[in-house]
């Protein structure tokens, strides 16, 4: 058997049932078998009697509201559309089952309303508070702090939301709200206009005095500009006369200084004439042939002090130059001997610090003998066959040395017995302070018969005694 709601409703009615009820809802039983109590049940479960009990529901679910205010004027006067948004619900003191006082006060206004009247006439309270908070403001607190806004619209709302029940009360208050935010918007609007008017009335009055001031400083100015005019024009003209009669009296006075002074110079150039004539006859032509004689002596003597400076400069300059060709020439010799001498030491090595070393011998040598000069024989007295023969073979180099002789090549180059060609490819060069009277070196140097510079491998150990004698 299908039961639709509105049926399952007159039958509960009728029979009586076990009612229950989500806790978006709320149950209002009223009646029953000797109880005059209203119960409320949200969220729970309830008996009701067949015929002496009535049974009721209501929503307990969030309505959203928007309410909106056309051409609400703030506090200066500016119209405004405000529109918000409203949460409401149905408020409880209670949470466990029993009597709720906000509850019963809620179904006593709103039960057997649909949920769109009970939305219209919670949007009116809220409009007519809106419109009655937005005489109090300005538009600057409007949309710039809109917390408040939102706040004062839920705190004088909210009293008469609580309240509701009660709509030509709600109605009163309403329209109270919104007379006064009106009465208090004229009145603001009248003051300001009535202050405006006085401010206008006293910028009026203010500007026609500093106007009336500012004519009479310039009246003053123009009259006071006058009599000082007219008293310039009187002081000018008396100075103007007064001045033009003491240059009057002035220029007479100067074309009488004029003529005076023009006879005296007159006077004093006759004079001078005169005087010049005499010195010419008596100093300047004296004078000037004396002059004449003292210039030429001195340009004479002058010339010839610069003749003769630029003579000793010269002197000076080109003895400076020879001596410092001199000094060239002998630098450069100089330097390109020790660079020969640097260039044939490094090529030679230990030969030509053993050439060295002989030119150096017969010096030595003359010092170590000078004593032996008297010296009548000397006895050698050989250790062995062998150091005999070193001797004698040193003999021989030393004889060959002493006595040098000039031999001619197949080639027809010039040379010495002992040194070989003057200038063979593999001898050092000889410098001209080295040479000797035979063309050669070998007044210094100690060469074999090759040519060859004698080393130390050829000069024999010797051992021996000398006994000398003298005479």
């Amino acid at each position: 058997m299908n039961i639709s709601d509105g049926n399952l409703q007159n039958y509960e009615k009728i029979m009586g049932s076990i009612l229950t009820s989500g806790p978006n809802e709320a149950l209002i039983i009223s009646g029953g078998c000797g109880s005059k109590q209203v119960r409320t049940i949200v969220g729970g479960w309830a008996w009701a009697w067949w015929i002496v009990t009535d049974v009721q529901r209501l929503s307990l679910n969030v309505m959203t509201l928007e309410p909106s205010c056309e051409h609400g004027e703030t506090i200066e006067g500016v119209q405004l559309n405000v529109t918000g948004v409203a949460q409401c619900k149905v408020k409880r003191t209670k949470t466990s089952n029993g009597p709720d006082e906000m509850l019963l006060r809620a179904a006593e206004q709103f039960l057997g309303r649909d949920e769109d009247e009970i939305k219209n006439t919670i949007l009116q309270t809220l409009e007519g508070h809106l419109r009655a908070i937005l005489g109090t403001l300005t538009v600057e607190q409007v949309y710039k702090d809109r917390e408040r806004f939102a706040s004062l619209v839920h705190e004088l709302a909210e009293t008469d939301v609580e309240d509701l029940g009660k709509s030509k009360t709600a109605k009163i208050i309403r329209d109270a709200d919104i007379g006064v935010a009106l009465a208090e918007r004229d009145a603001s609007i009248r003051e300001a206009e009535f202050e405006k008017k006085a401010m206008d009335v006293k910028y009026s009055n203010d500007t026609k005095v500093e106007n009336s001031a500012r004519e009479y400083q310039i009246k003053k100015s123009q009259f006071q500009q006058d009599v000082n005019k007219a008293n310039a024009e009187a002081q000018l003209a008396y100075d103007l006369q007064s001045a033009k009669v003491q240059q009057n009296i002035r220029n007479e006075e100067i074309q009488i200084d004029v003529v005076e002074r023009r006879k005296e110079i007159e006077i004093q150039q006759q004079e001078v004439i005169r005087m010049e004539q005499e010195l010419i006859g008596l100093v300047k032509l004296p004078t000037e042939a004396e002059a004449y004689r003292l210039q030429t002596i001195a340009q004479g003597e002058k010339f010839e002090a610069i003749e003769i400076a630029h003579a000793e400069s010269e002197k000076i300059r080109k003895i400076g130059s020879a001596e410092a060709q001199a000094i060239e020439v002998v630098g450069k010799a100089e330097a390109e001997r020790m660079r020969l001498k640097a260039n044939i030491y490094r090529q030679y090595g230990d030969a030509a610090i053993l050439n060295l070393v002989l030119q150096s011998l017969p010096r030595i040598a003359a010092k170590i003998v000078a004593p032996l000069a008297k010296t009548d024989k000397i006895v050698l007295i050989s250790g062995n066959s062998r150091s005999e023969s070193k001797m004698n073979q040193f003999g021989n180099q030393l004889s060959a040395v002493n006595k040098p002789s000039i031999r001619t090549s197949e080639s027809g180059t010039s040379g010495c017995v002992a040194c070989g060609p003057i200038s063979p490819p593999n001898k050092l060069p000889i410098s001209t302070e080295n040479i000797g009277p035979s063309g050669c070196s070998c007044d210094t140097n100690l060469f074999n018969n090759q040519g060859i510079p004698l080393d130390q491998s050829t000069i024999p150990a010797i051992e021996f005694f000398a006994v000398v004698s003298t005479n």
